[in-house]
């Protein structure tokens, strides 16, 4: 059966999966959606004996139905092979009372690979029959830009274009970002925050003349960020994985619920535990963890999403961000699928920069979804304890969860908490946190000193960027991005 989908502004034109992953973003600027989502439940029993790939083909299978079965095998092996260095994919180990979802065993040690190892084998099965060019556009606070850029490297028929907040990103990814090789790649530092990149890729998507210049040389834009359904239907996979592996071990019975506690700011990540609870899977609480950048507690607390604030820099910057594409996701579930209430509140959002929530709104919400915040302070300090306490070193935006976690009540259910990235990739935060002082030392300094402090080896592919070379040096104005597209897209398609 095909799974069809539609703007969240809107609902008078339907599109299949492939056409919702191919375009990215939908033509009115709203992300696409399907009101098929929850006709479908899982089988709890049959979930809980599965290996990762057969719960990810059961879980594409579902969301991405114009996806044939044997379509969806393939993406999945292709996806998830020997580019991950543990067959369980993504891991559920304990961390005191609690558990920690391994998300960062993929090629660019973050969570974004479980989905960007993905993305690609769907564009490309997308695009048969197409015979457009494929460019990625893609604003990253860090973490995705690395991920689609390993992900989409040497991909025939797609190029992709990457910005980043210039000065806002560790070192360790900015490096990541900057040596990648492959002719088909641009990687460009903007002037401005994470906010002001997404928001000039939303632009982007939108500039009709560009739309039309390029289709004249046969090239389309889609996006690698989780705007797109094809990055973010392959995360509700590990959800579902984790619920099987707590069974398994006799931490849950089948049927429990669960809690989880999700550091993000973009609301992504998060999101997909909500698919995988309209899915039938036994979620309890869907803990929504922010840093400084406070915005989405304030949201969960109030009923009004307020972007007029300072931004924050943080040592959890790829939480730094002021405006949540995908809470606009949750909204349209939220109003049963009103779009032009949607479309109404994004508006408000974009010329007043804030929106409020009826009572009657924040409380359906409320039922699923609890938030709460960390300072860099508090961060730091749950860092140490992990490491003295439990012996787990973590990065800061896993450590931003577990001290929400910490702080939350216990309600009898077993509670996991979603661990992004490898601590290596903030190796400065995370030395410093454990007291080291790391005045003067560079970030590969900052690594050694880590391993021979706490004896946990730091990945090869992290390691081995001190001798990489940098390949990307480009810095530009917002002003000056769509320029940045289109001679990405002349270099890639020459």
């Amino acid at each position: 059966m095909k799974t069809f989908y539609h703007s969240t502004r809107g609902n008078d034109q339907t599109v299949t999966s492939k056409q919702a992953i191919l375009a990215g973003i939908a033509p009115d600027g709203g992300l696409f959606v399907s009101d098929q989502l929850g006709e479908k439940s899982l089988d709890l029993a049959r979930v809980s004996s599965q290996t990762y790939h057969e719960t990810a083909r059961q879980v594409l299978s579902t969301l991405l139905g114009d996806f044939s079965d044997d379509e969806v095998a393939s993406c999945v092996a292709g996806a998830y092979a020997d580019n991950f260095d543990t067959p369980a994919i993504t891991p559920v180990t304990p961390i005191g009372d609690d558990w920690l979802l391994e998300l960062y065993h993929g090629p660019t040690c973050a969570f974004k690979d479980v989905a960007l190892q993905m993305l690609p084998h769907l564009m490309s099965r997308a695009r048969v029959g197409d015979g457009r060019d494929v460019m990625i556009v893609t604003a990253t606070s860090g973490d995705t830009g690395k991920a689609a850029l390993a992900g989409f490297a040497g991909v025939e028929g797609c190029g992709i274009c990457v910005f980043y907040p210039e000065g806002k990103v560790s070192d360790i990814q900015r490096l990541q970002m900057a040596t990648q090789q492959g002719e088909n790649v641009s990687v460009v530092a903007i002037r401005g925050t994470f906010d002001d990149a997404q928001t000039q890729v939303k632009r982007i998507f939108a500039d009709e003349a560009l739309r039309g210049r390029l289709a004249e040389k046969s090239c389309v834009l889609s996006s690698a960020n989780s705007i797109n359904v094809g990055r973010l239907v392959p995360q509700v996979t590990y959800y579902v994985d984790a619920y099987a592996q707590l069974v398994r071990s006799g931490a849950v019975s089948a049927g429990d619920e669960v809690d989880f506690c999700v550091p993000t700011g973009n609301f992504g990540d998060v999101l997909a535990g909500y698919y995988a609870k309209r899915l039938g899977l036994p979620v309890g609480r869907l803990i929504v963890a922010s840093n400084t950048n406070k915005v989405l507690t304030d949201f969960l607390e109030t009923g009004t999403y307020d972007r007029r604030r300072e931004f924050k820099k943080t040592i959890s910057p790829s939480m730094d961000i002021l405006v949540s594409s995908n809470l606009e996701r949750m909204l349209y579930y939220l109003t049963d699928g009103d779009c032009k209430r949607v479309a109404s509140l994004m508006a408000d959002l974009s010329e007043k920069g804030l929106y409020t929530l009826d009572a009657a709104l924040l409380d359906r919400l409320r039922e699923t979804f609890d938030g709460g915040f960390a300072t860099d302070d508090e961060t730091r300090a749950t860092i140490r304890s992990a490491w003295e306490r439990d012996g787990v070193l973590i990065d800061p935006h896993t450590a931003v969860a577990k001290c929400v976690l910490d702080r939350a009540p216990r309600e009898g259910r077993a509670r996991v908490c979603l661990s992004t990235a490898n601590p290596y990739k903030f190796s400065a935060d995370v030395l410093a946190a454990l007291g080291r002082d790391t005045s003067g030392m560079g970030g590969f300094a900052c690594m050694d000193a880590l391993q021979e402090l706490t004896g946990v080896t730091a990945p090869a592919q992290l390691s081995g960027l001190r001798d990489a070379a940098v390949l990307h040096e480009a810095v530009c104005d917002q002003a000056e991005m769509t320029a940045a597209v289109e001679a990405a897209c002349a270099r890639a398609f020459a």
